[in-house]
């Protein structure tokens, strides 16, 4: 016997009079009021039909359970699924412009404290880059660049209220919801800062049923699964000494420590016998010469701890939502952390038989913070490696000997920068009251704070490192408060005429923004008698002192309204206008109008389409045009601003922007301080202005197992914010943001799922996403069109923004007649690059040889997501790419060159295969101790493909089954395992280590993760 209980998959409230019955067989049942069942079995292994009018059937293998728990799929859930676009809701299948809606339980599945950073290549036309540093922060960008000079990031309203960024501060458990605004028609409702999309995030609350307590955790480990391949001790003399010899000097004359058994083969040509290094690195024998490999010293295994747990329950008075969380990131950097302590709570209360509601939602947070400090992978890539990390006691630091670079040793500044950390407490959150004043109008009133408390204490110790010494101590700390609140009233009336429905909203809207920010630094020789954090404070330091601080500050205010149309839930339109003003922009240009038209037509609802349901379950064509706005520029970007710069450095250095001066001549005594000005007025200043054209198609076909969406798109922005450099004759201050460059983005997403389940009791749902764009610069006033790259008469303009311009190499001089025959090009010789003479009208290699070698922008991008569910199993697979961008691989400048940066620094071991009489086959330049060629100079050498495939998730989990469960009083316990980063597939033309991470930043991780789900 065969006992069950069938549940609606969105609610949970149990489904009566459902169909069960064995396939194969006559044996039938029906679920009670309770939606349970019992049903007795024949045969081995058999399945299970279960069907319900208005929901989708499904089949189910037995196997050898004996307690089933099934959730049915409404038929119609996908589109009469409610979504917030824009202060309301509106069902999925009357949206008109380009939304997704963000499947949360797969992003969830990825070990990230950020949800954007799970959300990487899952939305299609949204770019999302990040590196590996502990906090999770990451970028967005949305359907291309969005701008030159001003703000590229989406707005983000998280419950209503606005925010620019800051998503790894939340607590991802706490999202029930994310869509996606991707087109100026569906973001144009918040006009003001919506150029660059909006993502509208949706926290939890309680629903109705019995009190329900949940408990999530998580153990991740972290670890570099590549790394950057520097030379050891005796390649690194090696290199020394092929350099010195290219270059005809003696090798044996380094000062490092080196000694070479060298001298030339049957052939002349030169050979090295042995290499031999000091014992001792410097004369007071305090440094063994040792084999130090950086990047291992510096790294070390990670461990994400996460923690979560929530209580929510709710009847038809109220429903609240609270819950805790913490997380811990030890960072695979040694001496590096984030931390997150989180509390959110939501409630509402409805009066007066519902017509009142009152509510909040607000959650507090805490993060913690140890960045790493300065360069120190960089560091990790140019220390020696015959530098120890420790003296010979071990106590002190290892460093430069005489003769060697000033290069510190990495692993001091990780450990002295440990208590370095920062502390920011952020409290986000609104509280509002919705009132109905007759049937279908409600007045809702909401007011939203956004403030943040930031506090760091930076604490300098001295040091001594080799022949690098420091005595000078110092402490610097900062404070910061945010504070932004935002104050929206609307009004919203629903009419339903016949076949018409109407959707009227109306509304204002507030926003101030006031940040104040205050430092105060001392330091000087021995200024901290003893160098600890508990005694390393201001009040105690003998040192000089110097404060600083400021404020500013900004306003919004907006009015808008929206109008929704629909006949017969086949006929869409919807008009949508917003009048912002901002206080950032000129006197004379304060306030912009933004209006947005969209259109919709649900073919499949037409009659001539009665003969397609059995293929055809949905199709709707939508339209729309749109305008949005952009003021992500200074909040004092209009004004002319002038300084004081009175002692704030020494005047060695600072002399030209000092505004000290003895204007009496008396030669003594205290100069009086003057102004310098730094920034020149326009009141004419404007808003930069995003205009989209939208055409889109979602279907969903064959019994609404395939389903997916296309959009084409154009996006042109004009009058944009730049604050461009200036010619000298201009004078000091001559900095001014203007408006004048325009752009266009122009491209296509596709999103595409195929879902179904298999006789043998396999549920599958596989989801691609495909997007493309091109960019390119279509204005550039006069006076800046040189700028932005090129020169002139061959500028950006009708270009990528940010394509890359420099010269054209042609492989290697292979013999002196390759040299000989080239035009004229300084330093050239055998085993140097040899670079194209574009120009043509001359003979030599100059400024007129560079031209347009590149581009950052991909081709396109994609991921594909495979989720399985078997019994009681789940798997999902989840891969991301991006395909033919171009990016400047500047870290070959260290891997394959001796002497173009950071001469006798360490080097990368690709330079072992440089080119040499014997290995004419290399495309790595000759070592050389000088750069004579200018082997530097930005040419198509350091632009490598960037093309890549990585498997960015695979998780696996087991749900142990109800009725084991529900003894231990739980209703769900789930166990899971995750690998994240597993593997990229990228090209061979990439020789860098990560073509995600190509600026060297934080490493990005491979991670594996176990944690478990429970539910009471």
């Amino acid at each position: 016997m065969l006992r069950g209980r069938v549940m609606d998959s969105s609610t949970g409230t149990p489904i009566a009079g459902a169909s069960l019955a064995i396939t194969g067989t006559q044996q039938k049942a029906q679920t009670n009021e309770n939606g349970e069942f019992n049903i007795a079995l024949s045969g081995s292994n058999p399945s299970i039909e279960i069907s319900y009018i208005g929901y989708e059937s499904q089949i189910v293998r037995v196997n050898s359970q004996s307690f089933l728990e099934i959730l049915l799929v409404s038929a119609q859930e996908s589109l009469d699924e409610v979504v917030v676009t824009g202060y309301q809701t509106e069902r999925k299948k009357d949206l008109t412009g380009s939304v997704s809606v963000v499947n949360v339980s797969e992003i969830m599945k990825s070990a990230e404290n950020n949800p954007m950073k799970a959300m990487q290549g899952r939305v299609a036309g949204m770019t999302v880059t990040a590196d590996g540093n502990p906090s999770g922060a990451a970028t967005v960008r949305m359907r291309g660049i969005g701008s030159i000079n001003s703000s590229q990031d989406p707005l983000y309203v998280i419950d209503g209220v606005p925010s620019q960024g800051g998503m790894h501060e939340l607590n991802s458990n706490d999202i029930e919801s994310i869509q996606v605004l991707r087109d100026a028609s569906s973001a144009s409702i918040y006009g003001s800062r919506a150029a660059n999309g909006v993502i509208v995030v949706t926290t939890k609350k309680g629903k109705l049923g019995a009190p329900k307590l949940t408990f999530d955790s998580y153990l991740t480990s972290t670890y570099f699964n590549n790394q950057m391949e520097v030379l050891n001790a005796r390649e690194y003399g090696q290199a020394l000494w092929r350099a010195n010899v290219n270059g005809g000097a003696n090798p044996n004359s380094n000062n490092i420590g080196y000694y070479f058994d060298w001298g030339y083969d049957s052939n002349g040509l030169p050979q090295l016998n042995n290499t031999y290094l000091s014992k001792y690195l410097d004369s007071e024998r305090t440094m063994y010469a040792s084999d130090t490999d950086w990047f291992d010293e510096i790294s070390k295994t990670g461990l994400i701890q996460s923690y979560n747990a929530s209580l929510s329950s709710a009847t038809d008075k109220g429903s609240s939502f609270f819950s805790l969380g913490y997380l811990n990131n030890d960072g695979t950097l040694k001496h590096t952390n984030f931390n997150r302590i989180s509390a959110r709570m939501n409630t509402d209360y409805k009066l007066f038989d519902g017509k009142l509601v009152v509510g909040e939602n607000f959650t507090l947070n805490k993060t913690g913070e140890v960045q790493v400090p300065g360069d120190v992978l960089d560091l990790s890539l140019k220390a020696l490696p015959m530098i120890p990390v420790h003296t010979i006691d071990g106590e002190g630091w290892g460093g430069p000997a005489q003769g060697m670079n000033d290069r510190h040793n990495p692993m001091r500044l990780l450990y002295d920068n440990r208590n370095n950390a920062y502390n920011y407490w952020r409290l986000f959150g609104n509280v509002y009251a919705d009132v109905q004043i007759i049937e279908g109008l409600h007045i809702r009133s909401s007011y939203g704070v956004d403030y943040g408390n930031f506090y760091k204490r930076n604490m300098e110790v001295s040091y001594q490192s080799g022949f690098l010494n420091n005595n000078r101590t110092g402490v610097n700390m900062e404070q910061a408060h945010w504070m932004k609140w935002t104050w929206s009233n609307t009004a919203n009336y629903r009419k339903t005429i016949d076949k018409h429905t109407f959707d009227i909203l109306g509304g204002i809207e507030m926003n101030r923004q006031n940040d104040i920010t205050f430092n105060a630094y001392t330091s000087g020789e021995g200024a901290f008698a003893i160098e600890t954090p508990e005694y390393m404070w201001p009040g105690v330091s003998t040192g000089t002192a110097a404060v600083g601080g400021g404020a500013t500050g900004f306003s919004l205010l907006s009015y808008f309204g929206k109008l929704n149309y629909s006949y017969n839930d086949r006929y869409l339109a919807s008009f949508t206008v917003r009048h912002d003003g901002s206080s950032r922009f000129g006197k004379n240009n304060r306030f912009a109008t933004f209006p947005a038209v969209t259109a919709g037509w649900r073919v499949s609802e037409e009659n001539f389409m009665e003969n397609t349901k059995g293929f055809i379950s949905d199709l709707k064509l939508r339209v729309g045009w749109g305008q949005t706005g952009n003021q992500g520029i200074d909040n004092l970007a209009t004004y002319g601003l002038f300084v004081p710069e009175y002692g704030v450095g020494d005047p060695t250095w600072v002399i030209i922007d000092g505004t000290a001066y003895d204007i009496s001549g008396g030669g003594t005594g205290s100069l009086p301080s003057g102004y310098r000005k730094i920034q020149t007025e326009n009141d004419d200043l404007k808003w930069e202005t995003t205009t989209q054209t939208n055409i889109g198609l979602d279907f969903e076909l064959f019994g609404r197992n395939l389903y997916g969406s296309f959009d084409w798109y154009v996006k042109e922005t004009k009058d944009m914010l730049i604050n461009p450099a200036y010619i000298g004759v201009v004078g000091e201050g001559g900095y001014r943001w203007a408006n004048g460059a325009s752009m266009e983005n122009k491209g296509f997403d596709i999103t595409a799922g195929f879902k179904n389940n298999t006789s043998f009791g396999l549920d599958y749902d596989i989801t691609g996403v495909f997007s493309t764009y091109k960019n390119k610069v279509t204005h550039l006033p006069e006076a800046v069109e040189n700028s932005y790259g090129g020169r002139a008469g061959d500028n950006i303009v009708g270009r990528p923004l940010g394509s890359f311009y420099g010269y054209v190499t042609d492989g290697i001089f292979q013999n002196q007649d390759e040299v000989d025959a080239h035009v004229n090009q300084t330093g050239k010789g055998i085993g140097r690059l040899r670079y194209v003479n574009v120009n043509d009208s001359d003979s030599e290699i100059n400024d007129l040889d560079r031209t347009w070698i590149g581009t950052p922008h991909p081709d396109f991008s994609y991921s594909l997501n495979i989720a399985l569910k078997y019994s009681a199993f789940d798997l999902s697979v989840y891969f991301q790419g991006v395909q033919g961008l171009d990016v400047e691989n500047w870290l070959k400048k260290q891997t394959d060159f001796w002497s173009v940066d950071d001469v006798n620094s360490n080097k990368g071991t690709r330079l072992l295969d440089a080119w040499t009489p014997q290995n004419t086959s290399s495309t790595i330049p000759a070592l050389q101790t000088t750069n004579s060629n200018d082997e530097g100079r930005f040419s198509t050498y350091y632009i490598e493909n960037g093309s890549y495939m990585k498997l960015r998730n695979i998780s696996f989990g087991y749900t142990l089954p109800s009725d084991m469960v529900s003894r231990w009083k739980m209703s769900r316990l789930r166990f899971y395992v995750s690998g994240q980063n597993l593997f990229t597939v990228k090209s061979k033309n990439f020789t860098g280590v990560d073509p995600e991470n190509v600026g060297w930043g934080y490493p990005i991780p491979t991670t594996w993760t176990a944690g478990l789900n429970v539910s009471f």
